[in-house]
């Protein structure tokens, strides 16, 4: 029971260092892009221009998927996919060992 515990305790702090990790991530993330459009702003004249957003766009599209990471959203390979291809690789060595019998 107490390995049980064990194990049940580091797959919780897993799961809290990573939802800290990505805390960090988008706080890092709020205030250097702040900084950074913040000192486009007050340094051009036309500040609506797209090279001025390419860090917020492209870094936004990493924060996303390590949000995807941690809180476990996987439209493309999500459980109903790992459940479709379980069945599927099932099913192909149930026929395989219907050719023996």
């Amino acid at each position: 029971m107490e390995k049980f515990n064990k194990e049940k305790y580091n797959r919780a702090k897993k799961q809290v260092d990573e939802l800290k990790g990505f805390y960090i991530h988008a706080t890092i993330y709020v205030v250097i892009n702040t900084f950074i459009l913040v000192n486009i702003f007050l340094n051009t004249d036309n500040f609506w221009q797209w090279p001025h957003f390419i860090t917020l766009f492209a870094w936004g599209i990493g924060l996303a998927f390590h949000a995807s990471k941690v809180f476990g959203f996987n439209p493309f390979l999500g459980k109903d996919w790992e459940e479709r291809q379980i069945k599927k690789f099932m099913d192909e060595d149930k026929k395989e060992m219907d050719k023996f019998k």
